[in-house]
C-alpha cells in the first residue's frame, strides 16, 4: 500500500515544472518523500482551485480535505496523498496548523482575492507561500527556530510576491488581482482585474512592488548563514531562479518577463547555492 501511495503521489507531482523540482533531488529519499507528499498536497489544491469544475464542487473538494486533515491528525487518512502526508507528519514532526493554513489560503482563493489590502495580502501569503516554507524547513532537516522561521517567511513573502508580479495579466483574465488596493490607489489604476492590463501606470504599480518583493529577498539572505547549507540547498536552488525573475522585472517593468529555459533556471539556483553565506 506504501508503494502505491508514492506512485500516486509521484503521478500528481510529475506533471509540474517547479524549479523546485531540481532541489528535490538533492534530498536523501526519506526527506524527498516527505516534501513531494506536501508538494502534491498542495498541488491538488490548486489544480482544484484553478480548474473549471463548478464553484460548490469546488467547495466540497476543500471541506473534504479539512476532514482529510483530520485523519491525518487521528492516524487514519483516506486517500494516498494524506498517507504519505501522515508518515511525513511522524518523521519529521510537522507542525499541522500549517497544512490547515493552506487550505485556508485556497479557500480565500475561491472568495477572490480582488485588490487586497495590506492585510488581506499579507494573510494570503502567509497560507499559501508562508505554510509550505515552514513545512519545507522541518522536512529539510533545517529548522533552526526563530532564524529558520524568518527565513522561511521572508523567503516565501518574496517569491509569492515575485509570482504576484510576474503573473498580473494573467491573473486579470482569470477575475483576479492580488496588487494591493493603496498601491492601486497610488498609481491610479482601478481595483477592477480587467482595468489592470492596459493601465498606463501598471509598470510604476510592478516597480513599487517589486522594492517590496526585492527587501524581502534581502531579509530571507541575512537569516542564511544560520542553517547548514546542504540542509537548504532545494530552497537556494528555488531562490535563484525566482530572484533572477524579480531583476527582469525590475529592468523592464511594462511586460510580463520571458520565461526562461528550465537549464538557465537551474544555472540561477546552482549560482544561489554556491554564492549563498550558509554555513557548512
Amino acid at each position: 500500500m506504501s508503494d502505491e501511495n508514492q506512485r500516486e503521489v509521484a503521478r500528481i507531482v510529475a506533471g509540474s515544472g517547479s524549479s523546485f523540482r531540481a532541489g528535490m533531488r538533492l534530498m536523501p529519499a526519506p526527506r524527498r518523500r516527505a516534501i513531494l507528499a506536501i508538494y502534491a498536497y498542495c498541488r491538488l489544491l490548486d489544480d482544484m482551485v484553478d480548474g473549471p469544475a463548478p464553484l460548490a464542487e469546488k467547495r466540497a473538494f476543500l471541506d473534504e480535505w479539512a476532514a482529510e486533515l483530520g485523519r491525518i491528525r487521528d492516524g487514519r487518512p483516506r486517500t494516498a496523498v494524506g498517507w504519505e502526508l501522515a508518515h511525513a507528519s511522524r518523521a519529521y514532526d510537522l507542525p499541522q496548523d500549517e497544512l490547515a493554513l493552506i487550505l485556508d489560503g485556497m479557500r480565500m482563493d475561491l472568495d477572490g482575492v480582488i485588490a487586497p489590502d495590506e492585510a488581506r495580502l499579507d494573510a494570503y501569503i502567509r497560507r499559501v507561500a508562508g505554510a509550505v516554507g515552514i513545512l519545507s524547513m522541518h522536512v529539510f532537516g533545517a529548522w533552526r527556530g526563530a532564524a529558520s522561521e524568518r527565513f522561511a517567511l521572508t523567503l516565501a513573502e518574496a517569491l509569492q510576491l515575485t509570482n504576484i508580479l510576474r503573473d498580473v495579466e494573467e491573473d486579470a483574465e482569470l477575475g483576479r488581482l492580488y496588487l494591493p488596493a493603496g498601491l492601486l490607489a497610488e498609481t491610479g489604476i482601478p481595483p477592477v482585474p480587467a482595468a489592470v492590463p492596459g493601465a498606463p501606470s501598471l509598470p510604476e504599480a510592478r516597480r513599487r512592488l517589486a522594492l517590496r518583493a526585492r527587501a524581502a529577498y534581502r531579509a530571507a539572505a541575512r537569516e542564511i548563514a544560520a542553517h547548514p547549507r546542504l540542509r537548504i540547498a532545494p530552497a537556494l536552488l528555488m531562490m535563484g531562479p525566482y530572484e533572477r525573475l524579480l531583476r527582469q522585472i525590475e529592468a523592464d517593468a511594462a511586460r510580463p518577463p520571458v520565461p526562461r529555459p528550465r537549464w538557465r533556471k537551474l544555472v540561477d539556483g546552482l549560482l544561489c547555492l554556491a554564492t549563498s553565506g550558509a554555513t557548512r
